[in-house]
């Protein structure tokens, strides 16, 4: 099934794009966008642990920027 589908997506562009990487010795933020919803996600990891959640404005909803897609 995994085959399938990624023979399905073959030479469609990504739904994700990462804007900003910064990293250290073991540890690092990224900042990723949705480019179907414009939504930020901010992905954090020191050593083995890690998570992502969603930028949020100054009223505590979600950072969207329009795609010009």
């Amino acid at each position: 099934m995994l085959n399938k589908d990624s023979e399905k997506n073959k030479g469609s562009k990504k739904r994700f794009e990462e804007i900003l990487t910064e990293n250290g010795v073991a540890n690092g933020n990224r900042i990723i966008v949705d480019r179907e919803t414009g939504i930020h996600y901010l992905f954090s990891w020191a050593g083995y642990a890690g998570g992502i959640i969603p930028s949020l404005d100054k009223d505590g909803k979600p950072m969207i920027i329009p795609t010009n897609e």
